[in-house]
């Protein structure tokens, strides 16, 4: 929290003063939109939303979207939130999407701008931070979690691990 009296060759802010002056803008609202749905409102007949929160870009009421992995088309009708509607939301604002179409969007689905839509696929690259006593084997079965949606998965190879005190890749 503060400098030390131990620790003179240390020239750098204290933690404290460090978290209090760094920057937290992780420029997510510069990125492609993407809007994972936490949840669906549906109160009556007459709406509805889809809640959640912005994970980056902006959407604008009348912005044509698509809902993954259904792959359906429609355009913003309105964007609420619990001060009233807004015409443009983005990265990190919580709010509540209605859409012009009543598609089936559930719970961990994403709604992403149509001209704009990510790469989908059933195989992918990734790091991954292993926590566990037992190591991660290529070969076997594990359950992977995407949003709210939890698939098997199976871990093909391990390309290296990295080596935390020196970063360097390490034969796995």
């Amino acid at each position: 929290v503060t400098r030390s009296g131990r620790t003179p060759w240390y020239v750098g802010p204290a933690l404290l003063e460090h978290l209090e002056d760094v920057s937290v803008d992780s420029g997510s609202e510069s990125l492609p939109a993407r809007f994972p749905v936490q949840y669906v409102l549906r109160p009556n007949l007459d709406f509805r939303g889809y809640a959640g929160q912005l994970a980056s870009g902006a959407f604008r009421k009348g912005d044509l979207v698509l809902a993954l992995p259904a792959r359906r088309h429609s355009r913003i009708e309105r964007i609420v939130t619990f001060d009233g509607d807004l015409t443009t939301a983005q990265a990190p604002q919580s709010v509540t999407i209605c859409l012009e179409d009543e598609i089936d969007i559930s719970r961990g689905d994403m709604i992403v701008p149509a001209l704009n839509a990510p790469h989908v696929a059933r195989r992918f690259r990734s790091s991954v931070v292993w926590m566990n006593a037992k190591p991660l084997e290529a070969g076997r079965n594990y359950f992977i979690k995407h949003t709210s949606h939890t698939v098997r998965g199976v871990i093909r190879s391990i390309h290296h691990r990295l080596d935390v005190n020196t970063l360097a890749h390490v034969e796995a």
